[in-house]
Formats: structure tokens, C-alpha cells, sequence
């Protein structure tokens, strides 16, 4: 009789952070060898699979990632968060950009994991990115569960993300110096326009930029779309994805990020002016399928290029609209980046002379389960 090897247990929790999902870990619970690490996170996904059957991907790339967190030895910085990037059809695991939607789950994941303690109706924590070294600082409502009583991360709320059903308790992202997460510098060219010719001989006109995501923003009626396409007809699109992809690789280099053939960066976004009262209108490739909305640090990304005359997409966004709705006495402006699903609110932080020196963003998220991730033994 075979004997029988038991199944590995790891220590987790399921979170939803934005409209994205997955396994949040405690670093200490994992190898701090890449490479057995990387094994555990496909095992725990499911992947390569294109349904991840043997593991709780949900067969789509929103819902393939994975989230470590540690306490911080850093002066000034609370939490260490190091996002995951997984297909469905591949084992790689991508750790060198950044996931806006899974970072709004960090505090609430290191709170529920007692990496953190909440002492206040609101408690804030400085987060630090390791992908790219960003910083974040990010607030939830932890409330007393009794007076007097522990406090908890409250989950219910009036906030609604597009993406996501229901509403929830918001959660507060402000981020700091976002300028070149991944390339050398926002414009890492050093043009705010670059002409990209395909394999086909055809030329397009491109931005690429990198303000939190490295993206490569064109106008979709230079690719013969309108920029309104749903998301179904676009996944069909083969030409397009077939040009997308060639644009991608040769922007790649033209961006200083190398070869970007086995990266999910950078995102392919197609501009067009809105279609309902937003700022421009998006379809966010990530990067061979398309977004069902976007990206958090896409859409600050976008709407930087949105505020900066001399893009493809200032060249489409109204001017009207271009600097945005003023709150907070004028200094920060909120521009809505439309999207598949509806529209995506980002606050802009600007000085006198309008120059952008900060941004922020509202994401909801929520605790799904916890408990350990069993793998094969």
C-alpha cells in the first residue's frame, strides 16, 4: 500500500482588494527563497491552468494575483508589501510592478493577521511597495466592535467601485512620488509623443509614460477603433490584439524596460474623447486581454497624461475637462476616467502653477476567508 503523503498547509487569507483578488500571506509564512515561493503561490492559484481548477484562481488574470506583507523595518514606514502578478496559462509570477486594487487590501490583510493594530475609528499606515519601491499612505475605518471593546476592520459601506458589486466601507489611498514605478522617469523617452511603426509599415502616434504604471496610451480611431468597443467584442479584436502587441514590444525598448515579452508591463490603453461626462474615455489592455475597467495606478497614469498638453490624450480629452472638478479649496482636482464598467474618480493633487504633486484614489476591499492554503504533498 502506497503510503500516504499529507498535504502542506500555508497560513492565509482570501481578500479582495478593488476589483482584484487573491492570497494574502505573512512574508514569515513563506520561503524566503524566490524561487520555492513562486511554486507555493502557483500551487495555492491553481496555475498553469485556464480555469485553475486545482487551486482558487478564478481562470482570469484580476483574479490570479497574490499579496506578501511584513512589518516594515524601515524609519517611517509601517508595512512591506510585495504583490504577485500569476496567469492562469503560465507559472511565471511577476514581481516587478505594482497592483493598485490588491494594495487596498494590505491593511485591512495586515490588521486580520495581527501584523498591525488598529488604535483609533481610523487607523493609517505608511505602505511600502518592494516591486518598485512606491509609498502609500492608506487608510481604513477600524471601529470599536463594543466601547470600550477590540477594535475591527469594517467591510460595510456606501462607497461602490465600478467592477465590483454593492458598496462598501471606503478605504483611502494617497501615494507618493509615483513618477517612473517601473521605467527611468514619467516620460521615460523623454517625448510626450513617439511615433511606433508596425510590422505592417503602418505608423501610430503613442505617449508613453509612467506616473505608478508603465503605459502606452493610444488613440483608438488610429487603430480603426472608436475607444467604445465592449470588452467581449475588443477580446475578439485578433488584429487588434495582434497590433497591440507589436506596438507593446517596440515601446517596450523605446521606454528603457528591455525585451517585455514575458512582462505584464507596459499596459496597452486605448484613449478616446468620453462618452458620459467624464475626462477620456479608456480601454485597458493587461496587456493581451482587456480590463473589464481599469487599473488603479493605470488610471492615475492616464489621467496625468490627461493634464498634459502635447499628449494623445490631452489631444482627446475636452479641454473643459482636462483640469478636472476643483475640491479641497482648488488644490486637488478629481478627473473620471471612463472605463467598461463606468467611471474611475482619481484625485489629483496640483500646486499653483498646476503641476501635479500628488494623487489619491477610494477603493473598497474585503476579507473572503481565512484559514491555510493546502498544496500537494
Amino acid at each position: 500500500m502506497k503510503a500516504r503523503i499529507p498535504q502542506q498547509r500555508i497560513p492565509g487569507m482570501l481578500m479582495r482588494g478593488g476589483s482584484s483578488r487573491g492570497p494574502f500571506f505573512r512574508a514569515e509564512d513563506l520561503p524566503s527563497d524566490p524561487a520555492e515561493r513562486n511554486r507555493i503561490l502557483t500551487a495555492v492559484l491553481g496555475s498553469p491552468h485556464p480555469l485553475q481548477v486545482d487551486g482558487i484562481g478564478g481562470g482570469h488574470p484580476l483574479t490570479s494575483k497574490a499579496g506578501i506583507v511584513s512589518v516594515s523595518d524601515e524609519e517611517g514606514i509601517d508595512l512591506d508589501f510585495t504583490f504577485a502578478q500569476l496567469t492562469p496559462d503560465s507559472d511565471s509570477v511577476q514581481t516587478t510592478a505594482n497592483c493598485g486594487n490588491m494594495l487596498a487590501a494590505v491593511v485591512p490583510f495586515a490588521i486580520e493577521s495581527g501584523l498591525l493594530t488598529a488604535n483609533d475609528d481610523w487607523t493609517t499606515a505608511v505602505v511600502k511597495s518592494l516591486n518598485t519601491g512606491l509609498l502609500s499612505r492608506i487608510t481604513v475605518c477600524t471601529p470599536e466592535a463594543l466601547p470600550g471593546g477590540e477594535r475591527y476592520v469594517a467591510y460595510s459601506g456606501d462607497v461602490s467601485i465600478a467592477g465590483v458589486p454593492g458598496a462598501g466601507s471606503g478605504i483611502d489611498i494617497r501615494f507618493v512620488d509615483t513618477a517612473g514605478s517601473v521605467a527611468d522617469s514619467m516620460i521615460p523617452s523623454g517625448k510626450l509623443v513617439d511615433q511606433i511603426t508596425l510590422d505592417s509599415g503602418q505608423t501610430v502616434e503613442t505617449t508613453l509614460i509612467d506616473n505608478g504604471q508603465p503605459l502606452v496610451l493610444i488613440r483608438a480611431a488610429d487603430l480603426g477603433r472608436t475607444g467604445y468597443e465592449t470588452v467581449a467584442e475588443l477580446n475578439g479584436d485578433d488584429d487588434l490584439s495582434h497590433q497591440l502587441e507589436d506596438i507593446r514590444l517596440k515601446a517596450g525598448r523605446l521606454m528603457g524596460l528591455g525585451d517585455v515579452t514575458e512582462h505584464s508591463y507596459p499596459k496597452m490603453t486605448l484613449v478616446a474623447a468620453p462618452a458620459d461626462g467624464g475626462t477620456i474615455c479608456t480601454r485597458s489592455f493587461i496587456p493581451h486581454r482587456v480590463h473589464e475597467s481599469i487599473g488603479v495606478l493605470a488610471a492615475l497614469t492616464v489621467a496625468t497624461a490627461a493634464r498634459l498638453n502635447g499628449t494623445v490624450a490631452a489631444a482627446v480629452t475636452p479641454a473643459d475637462d482636462a483640469d478636472g472638478t476643483a475640491i479641497d479649496g482648488g488644490g486637488t482636482r478629481v478627473l473620471t476616467i471612463e472605463h467598461p464598467s463606468g467611471g474611475f474618480d482619481v484625485a489629483l493633487e496640483c500646486d499653483s502653477a498646476g503641476n501635479i504633486t500628488g494623487a489619491g484614489i477610494t477603493r473598497t476591499a474585503r476579507l473572503l476567508m481565512s484559514g491555510d492554503f493546502y498544496l500537494h504533498g
